[in-house]
């Protein structure tokens, strides 16, 4: 018996059995189904399975704010401390990434360089789509460009995209999160063809300043894969409708778009200028779900700065002389 799946308005609903999808068609004309078999998802008015071939509507309009359809890859997340995505493509399809992200392809893995984010939208829109795709991929700190990996073979190619440093690459498929995701702005690693890349402005003054994030953070929309990087080791968590939940600022790496997102003061006066943690907190307020990560690239750059020679760290890690030791050494 087939077992089919059904997107509307971003959420993925299945599996459902024949008789049930019967009935969701009919109470959903304007949904996508796809099940086994299908080489892409189609509206439901298109599959005579589900509504008796009464009606052969054409495919419904285009969300205006989500970019659905995108490629359905397969992927393998391979490593530990510093990973790598391996994305496996058939004939025709295409994932997109960061310029320098990719590890390495097969001969058939063709590379084109994109304006834009490479969505759907922006592909298939005039030079005004394009510009607006780069222009908010220019806001959130990235390149105008984004490089797509098309297979313009036969049979099965693959291509990998490594990690900038040490932590780890999450996939999140689009569909199961409400068709948005919001994460830190340097965090986007690849995606499917057909997830558009954007901006997520904070509404309120302070946290825009002191969010860890400034104003802008990335909204990737669609229902497609993305992987997006994390530093150190990634936590996830399930806030509940009102739960509070309190994080660093530069520990917060993406959360669903549900969850409201606000920073508070870090207790007294004396606790922010001696505690070492900052001035400010992150106050996240489910319901929705967050994903958090131990080692925010800004904490490790500025211990590396601090113990950088140049800066008065000291070569002579474990010896008692500091910077006598430094002297003797030769660095002074």
């Amino acid at each position: 018996m087939n077992q089919w799946f059904f997107n509307l308005n971003g959420q993925q609903h299945g599996p459902i059995d024949q008789a049930a999808a019967c009935a969701f068609a009919q109470a959903n004309p304007g949904a996508f189904c796809w099940r086994a078999g299908f080489t892409e998802w189609l509206p439901v008015g298109r599959v005579g399975e589900l509504i008796g071939g009464l009606s052969a509507a054409a495919p419904p309009p285009r969300s205006a704010t989500a970019s659905y359809g995108a490629d359905d890859i397969d992927f393998k997340i391979q490593g530990h401390e510093m990973q790598f995505v391996e994305v496996e493509l058939d004939p025709g399809e295409c994932a997109v990434a960061e310029a320098g992200a990719m590890m390495y392809k097969d001969r058939s893995v063709e590379m084109d360089t994109v304006f834009g984010d490479g969505s759907a939208r922006s592909a298939g829109g005039g030079f005004m789509d394009k510009l607006v795709g780069a222009g908010k991929r220019l806001l959130t700190g990235e390149s105008l460009f984004i490089t797509a990996f098309t297979h313009r073979g036969t049979g099965k190619a693959h291509v990998a995209f490594a990690a900038p440093y040490a932590g780890n690459i999450l996939a999140i498929r689009l569909s199961e999160v409400g068709g948005r995701l919001i994460c830190q702005k340097d965090s986007f690693l690849a995606a499917a063809k057909g997830v558009s890349i954007g901006i997520a402005f904070q509404r309120k003054i302070l946290t825009g300043l002191f969010g860890g994030e400034g104003f802008i953070m990335q909204k990737l929309e669609g229902d497609g894969w993305v992987f997006i990087h994390m530093g150190g080791t990634v936590v996830e968590r399930e806030l509940a409708a009102g739960e509070v939940l309190h994080v660093d600022t530069g520990c917060l790496a993406a959360l669903t778009s549900t969850v409201q997102y606000d920073v508070v003061q870090a207790g007294g006066i004396k606790t922010m200028l001696f505690g070492g943690e900052g001035v400010f907190f992150v106050n996240l307020t489910g319901p929705g779900k967050v994903w958090l990560q131990s080692l925010p690239f800004s904490r490790l750059a500025g211990r590396m700065l601090q113990a950088a020679p140049q800066m008065g760290g000291s070569k002579e890690e474990g010896s008692i002389l500091g910077g006598l030791g430094r002297v003797l050494g030769g660095s002074q």
